[in-house]
């Protein structure tokens, strides 16, 4: 059964990979789509039979490298923590590849469109049911190489390619720490199996690894290392700039790779190597501060945001600081609870996005819409549910999975743990805020679309809703039904009990339901405020954003322009990069190597040789002439020798 989990995916991208075009677009989506939702009925039998039922499977399918000291199986691993990410990995991308059915339904290169979504879903299959870190290195390469050739998977548009290309190299950089952790934990310990780092964790303690001169504590090296992998593929502050032009790729794929799975894998990863990190302190504490300051920053950003899909991505950004809040205090299996619901409700955003600019023929410019709500009421009912559960609406799934990660801030006990719960609480107000803003300024007031496309406005296709209803519903129930997997003592104990490893043996559980009666209203309180204001702003005095950004035109610009990281990259790293790669190709390469390596030698040689040919002119007395000065050099030679 696990082999089929993990195997169908890879089938679904073989077949309609090469056999595409034989056997026709709606033949390699449905077969694609198909395979996919066995895969998702799969892993929901695994949900509840390996997590509640509180054992581990381990399947090892073969020797994969075995060099030296080196040995690492392929091995399957599921346990609480994998039933988890199989649920949500299969179920999000299930409902993508139908989705896509209708979304795609146009495009004349869907059989490759279908391959590559089964291609990134098995390799976050591989990452999430690794034994080990390489065989996890593998599959956190294979989501990122998916991920360019689906964000570029309209190549001929430029900005699709840029967008690619950027996603890549940001994310190349946090890979390649990544990669120094990995070699730091087998220089270390000798080895890359999970058992036995987890078994081996405590015997680094007092360790120290030498760098720039200094001693530094080894774990801590290491999970700051594994981290920076983290904040590259969860677009984490400093790390965060490819996520939202990753919005240039086809709707589905945003819903996919950008809110559900692959900008999750950096929050699983520390859950699972949660021994490691629960023995390093200091960096428990920077993980915490980075993901507080993720919250609050892309929360700031998405306020002045008018792409529909860029402000869902902002969210997404600013939602995956909320998790690793969570994990920063401790609280691993509660960050786990927001990812679990933050899966269906942010695809159910993306999607209802994706059918908002179906209906209004490719228009993302929320100022070009406006009353969208008498037209297509179902879409503006699906985008309701998921606004409602994103800012944290009394019993929707992020209600509880939200206020649990706030709370879980407010009684943690390292040194970065209040400024977190400040941070998460105020980005609950801005959250709010921009939500309703898209909801007020798509949905609502006078249409700003032109006549003719308004006139075009229509419902998705019936393949397209669906999936709504059932991401909708998924954004309803989910926190309700499973917190007390989440955030009890009994969940941890039980559904993750041998996945999850808290020193503090998880009494941040208990206290974060000891925290004031002030602290679990606070995010209710800004959830309220950031609807009135946004009320106030887009309904009642539609005027008023306009004239504040007018007053406060510094302000405004350093929102919009999401405070100039691009600028100051571009200016620090990708100009001189380009005079350096302009200076070895101009004069290194051009002007150097081809002036004076062999190009350069044969170019030489062919002046000489075409300059001698002009002496061979047939005439007598040119060659008697050149006789001539060579005897009165040869005697004048003898006579300077003769007289020295």
């Amino acid at each position: 059964m696990i082999q089929a989990i993990v195997f169908l995916p890879l089938l679904g991208f073989l077949i309609a990979g090469i056999f595409g075009r034989l056997i026709g677009a709606r033949v390699a989506g449905l077969l694609t789509s198909t395979l996919l939702v066995i895969a998702a009925l799969l892993s929901w039998y695994v949900f509840f039979n390996t997590g509640f039922g509180g054992h581990e499977i381990r399947l090892r399918l073969f020797t994969w490298i075995a060099a030296g000291g080196l040995s690492v199986d392929w091995a399957l691993r599921v346990d609480g923590l994998v039933a988890v990410m199989l649920v949500v990995v299969n179920s999000v991308s299930a409902l993508v590849h139908i989705y896509s059915i209708g979304y795609m339904e146009e495009d004349p290169h869907q059989p490759r469109f279908f391959a590559y979504l089964s291609l990134f879903t098995f390799a976050m299959l591989m990452l999430v049911t690794a034994d080990n870190l390489v065989q996890l290195f593998f599959g956190w390469e294979g989501v990122g190489l998916a991920s360019y050739l689906l964000i570029g998977f309209w190549y001929h548009k430029p900005e699709a390619n840029a967008a690619a290309i950027k996603a890549f190299i940001v994310n190349r950089i946090g890979d390649f720490g990544f990669a120094l952790g990995i070699f730091a934990v087998y220089a270390l310990i000798g080895s890359v199996a999970y058992d036995t780092i987890f078994a081996e964790a405590k015997t680094l303690a007092g360790k120290t690894i030498p760098l720039f001169g200094h001693n530094f504590d080894a774990l801590t090296v290491i999970c700051l290392l594994l981290f920076v992998g983290a904040m590259g593929k969860s677009a984490q502050f400093l790390l965060h700039t490819w996520l939202p032009d990753a919005m240039e790729g086809p709707t589905p794929v945003s819903a996919l790779i950008h809110a559900a799975t692959m900008v999750t894998a950096g929050v699983f990863m520390v859950a699972r190597l949660s021994p490691l990190f629960e023995l390093a302190p200091t960096a428990l504490t920077v993980v915490t501060f980075v993901g507080a300051l993720t919250a609050f920053f892309a929360a700031t950003v998405g306020l002045v945001q008018n792409d529909i899909k860029r402000i869902v991505a902002y969210s997404t950004c600013s939602q995956l600081g909320y998790m690793f809040v969570a994990m920063g205090v401790g609280a691993y299996s509660v960050g786990m609870f927001h990812l679990f619901t933050h899966a269906a409700f942010k695809a159910l955003l993306f999607l209802g996005s994706g059918s908002v600019i179906h209906a209004m023929h490719h228009e993302q410019d929320i100022r070009k819409m406006g009353g969208l709500a008498k037209h297509i009421p179902f879409t503006y009912a699906m985008m309701l549910i998921g606004t409602l559960a994103l800012t944290g609406f009394p019993f929707t799934a992020g209600f509880y999975s939200k206020d649990a990660v706030i709370e879980a801030a407010f009684a943690g006990h390292n040194s970065m743990a209040q400024f977190a719960f400040w941070m998460t609480v105020i980005a609950a107000g801005l959250t709010s805020f921009y939500s309703w803003r898209l909801m007020f300024l798509t949905f609502h007031g006078k249409t700003r679309a032109d006549h003719h496309t308004i006139e075009h406005v229509h419902e998705s296709p019936k393949v397209m809703l669906a999936t709504l209803v059932i991401l909708a519903t998924g954004a309803i129930v989910l926190g309700f039904a499973f917190k007390g997997v989440f955030t009890s003592e009994d969940g941890i104990t039980g559904f993750f009990r041998d996945s999850i490893f808290s020193a503090n043996g998880h009494k941040i559980l208990e206290e974060l339901h000891q925290v004031p009666l002030w602290v679990k209203l606070a995010p209710l309180v800004m959830m309220i405020g950031g609807f009135l204001v946004a009320y106030q702003f887009y309904i009642r005095k539609p005027e008023l954003p306009k004239a504040l950004a007018e007053q406060q035109p510094l302000l405004y610009q350093f929102l919009l322009n999401k405070w100039y990281f691009d600028e100051i990259y571009d200016f620090l790293f990708v100009r001189p990069a380009m005079w350096i790669g302009r200076t070895l190709w101009k004069r290194g390469d051009g002007f150097v190597i081809d002036g004076f390596g062999p190009d350069g030698v044969s170019a030489r040689v062919l002046d000489v040789t075409r300059n001698v040919v002009r002496l061979q002119t047939g005439y007598l007395y040119h060659y008697a002439f050149v006789m001539l000065i060579g005897v009165a050099a040869l005697i004048t030679w003898f006579l300077v020798r003769g007289a020295g």
